[in-house]
């Protein structure tokens, strides 16, 4: 089943302000929140739906990509139904809470112990961005790619806790796992209430009594790992990929960033693209051109037979619908343009230049008007 567009998903017009985006966010979310439908599975779909489609609307640089490329364009072209996920990953309901918890104000207590108001917080990996070069057939075709990427993983040896063994985590005594102290000051309009970050744990939440020593209670190490990555059918030069959570690991747990895929297109030997159409060049014999003929043009997927009408004119275009490039959201094929030209020999040996005068005495050559079917005819016997 295909993605629902994430401006209905919200309600919201695609000129709508971040304001307005956030604002109907809040109002989907606390609709579907799992307090108020519990063990409604189908409003637990669309709170995860709506968490998606302002995960990528409320950050500008993927709200960018999705209005020029769609799904693809933000890694879910390969996802279906409405779950919260990306190119090889699903967010749980703790990860909702935990990027955007903020915005029910406290509304709901939560979903399994991390609501709104009173969730500790928690840490995000950084992004990593990467090049891919693609060739016009992988292009064509949608290809699987495997790259090695140098990152922060979790530590094997702590699980990501930063600990040396579980007994060595305790609840930050501080905050009391919250992540955050609250302080009330007496003020002219009457007591005030702030928050901020706990000090003592750094809103972790929970504090560390021995730190792993392969991590040094980081919870991350570097190291390479390998990485696959689908990329849909119809990518364009410069466009951007994001597959979630396989970018930086976040210390001590968290979630971890996105790896941002930059594409890129290797040049083609014959083929020039125009967004979905194809163009090739067909530089057509002079003989080809007046008496027609069958010629063979490359493709994508190899090269095809085309029948090349007698009389045919320089600039000419020849159009193959459909083997052009795919629609990267799906919407049908390019189609290949043949641009005819002709090649005029700069050399000619006696015998032929005698031929072209003989030729050029002919009376069915008319410059402005069409050539007779005998011309046709006398043309091939001269070079019979």
């Amino acid at each position: 089943m295909s993605k629902r567009d994430y401006y209905e998903v919200l309600g919201v017009s695609k000129s709508a302000s971040d304001e307005e985006i956030k604002k109907a966010y809040r109002k989907k979310a606390i609709q579907y929140h799992p307090d108020k439908n519990p063990g409604n599975k189908e409003a637990e779909e669309k709170f995860k739906e709506a968490a998606e489609a302002y995960e990528v609307l409320s950050d500008s640089q993927k709200r960018q990509r999705y209005d020029q490329f769609g799904h693809a364009g933000v890694g879910g072209a390969a996802s279906s139904g409405g779950g919260f996920s990306g190119a090889g990953m699903e967010f749980s309901m703790d990860d909702i809470f935990s990027r955007f918890g903020d915005i029910f104000g406290g509304h709901f207590g939560g979903f399994g112990g991390f609501g709104g108001g009173n969730a500790p917080r928690y840490n995000r990996g950084t992004d990593l961005r990467v090049k891919v070069r693609l060739t016009l057939q992988e292009i064509a075709n949608g290809v699987e790619k495997k790259i090695k990427v140098n990152k922060y993983v979790a530590c094997s040896h702590c699980g990501g806790s930063g600990a040396s063994d579980p007994s060595a985590v305790s609840t930050c005594s501080t905050c009391h796992g919250t992540g955050h102290v609250t302080r009330v000051q007496q003020t002219i309009l009457g007591a005030m209430q702030t928050q901020s970050v706990c000090p003592s744990c750094n809103g972790d939440g929970k504090t560390i009594t021995k730190k792993c020593p392969h991590c040094n209670g980081e919870g991350i190490v570097r190291q390479d790992e390998v990485i696959s990555i689908n990329i849909p059918a119809g990518v364009g030069e410069g466009m951007q990929l994001s597959v979630s959570g396989k970018g930086n690991a976040a210390r001590r747990g968290g979630i971890s960033g996105d790896l941002l895929v930059l594409i890129e297109e290797e040049e083609h030997p014959e083929l020039i693209r125009d967004e979905n159409d194809l163009v090739y060049n067909l530089l057509l014999p002079i003989t080809t051109a007046i008496l027609g003929g069958t010629v063979e043009v490359p493709t994508v997927d190899g090269r095809v037979k085309v029948k090349i009408d007698a009389g045919t004119q320089p600039g000419k275009v020849l159009r193959l619908r459909g083997k052009g490039l795919p629609n990267v959201n799906r919407y049908g094929h390019g189609d290949l343009l043949v641009h005819v030209g002709v090649y005029i020999p700069e050399q000619l040996s006696k015998e032929e230049q005698k031929l072209i005068e003989k030729l050029n005495e002919s009376p069915n050559v008319k410059p402005n008007g069409s050539t007779s079917k005998s011309f046709f005819q006398n043309f091939r016997r001269m070079f019979e």
